[in-house]
């Protein structure tokens, strides 16, 4: 079991079209065989871009990241829960923690869209955040894509999330880090310094006007699955925005 800091999931429907939006595609060596969901949670498998060996590859890894020597400093028995995160703060990345992984193992993550949520924990309220165009989003991400030695989360991977600049704060104060296809290949450019990705991560976040979001079914915090969880409620259902 697993104890995550707080709430994230992604809209990763027609997961092979959003691989194929990238403009790489030619070069793309897919490995991934994750199955597209609606709904995807931190805790489970998903396709990761990055590049190895000079080519661009899709592998699947575990959203939700813990540092080895972070679980070798605090063994966790078997059935307890274990402390991780499937997100990185952008202003933490030039951090011990975060900087290995800034260093050799950054990626980029295709979703169609990704949920918030307001409201009290016994009424949260999903929102679906999306660019108003529909067009796919490549979110910055870090990894480690080595091997692990005990848990999946050893070889994990985190989004990078950033301050919403106010533009979503009546939904989030955080978002992922979402770039423009060619900020993601720089992103991924194994020959830039880890000051120069951090710059990245900190300037090209796209632009607040670019997205917009609408509330969704409940049925998506219970574990809904199914093109629904992206349908936004009809108008006669009043939306209450209580944060």
């Amino acid at each position: 079991m697993y104890h995550i800091f707080m709430c994230g999931r992604l809209d990763q429907n027609g997961i092979s079209r959003l691989l194929d939006n990238f403009d790489w595609v030619d070069e793309l060596l897919n490995r991934s065989q994750a199955a597209s969901q609606w709904n995807v949670k931190p805790g489970t498998y998903r396709p990761v871009l990055h590049i190895e060996d000079g080519r661009l590859v899709a592998d699947d890894l575990f959203w939700g990241y813990r540092s080895l020597w972070a679980a070798e400093q605090t063994p966790v028995p078997p059935k307890k829960k274990i402390s991780m995160t499937p997100n990185a703060r952008r202003e933490k990345l030039l951090g011990p923690y975060w900087k290995p992984l800034l260093r050799r193992g950054r990626g980029v993550v295709c979703a169609a869209g990704w949920y918030e949520w307001t409201g009290p924990k016994e009424l949260r309220q999903p929102w679906h955040i999306h660019r108003k165009d529909r067009e796919p989003l490549f979110l910055l991400a870090v990894a480690n894509f080595g091997p692990y030695k005990v848990r999946p989360e050893e070889a994990g991977f985190a989004l990078v999330t950033a301050d919403s600049l106010g533009g979503m704060v009546d939904v989030h104060d955080r978002r992922p880090v979402a770039v423009s296809a060619e900020d993601a290949r720089r992103w991924l450019d194994p020959s830039i310094t880890v000051e120069e990705a951090e710059n990245i991560a900190r300037t090209a976040m796209l632009d607040v006007e670019l997205f917009e979001w609408y509330q969704v079914s409940r049925s998506l915090n219970v574990g809904g699955e199914g093109p629904e969880m992206a349908v936004p409620l009809t108008a006669s259902q009043p939306i209450q925005l209580d944060i």
